[in-house]
């Protein structure tokens, strides 16, 4: 069965310790919808480095994503329909992409 990586973009810290258990919760629901499709659920980002030919870039620029999960479906179009449910959509996007065997 096909993978695909959910590249997460956006999203905002809590603004209370209630607040992070409610977005928490949103995020183990969602996850624990998605059953065995959801095959890691990943990690948050921090902040990033831009390695080039040139050189790093560490000047603390906008991180190009915010965490990542794995998923299994039959088509790009489920997992399309996978992430529509994911909760970083209240301020943020999900960027899904294949990840083709090599």
């Amino acid at each position: 069965m096909p993978k695909f990586i959910f590249a997460y973009h956006g999203g905002k810290a809590p603004d209370s310790p209630e607040e992070g258990k409610q977005i928490m919760a949103a995020w183990e629901n969602w996850m624990s919808g998605l059953g065995a499709a959801m095959i890691d659920g990943g990690a948050p980002a921090g902040k990033s480095h831009t390695v080039t030919a040139g050189g790093v870039r560490t000047d603390g620029g906008a991180n190009p994503i915010s965490g990542y999960s794995f998923v299994e479906a039959d088509s790009h179009e489920a997992a399309v329909d996978m992430a529509k449910g994911c909760p970083i959509l209240e301020n943020g996007s999900v960027e899904v992409a294949e990840l083709l065997p090599m």
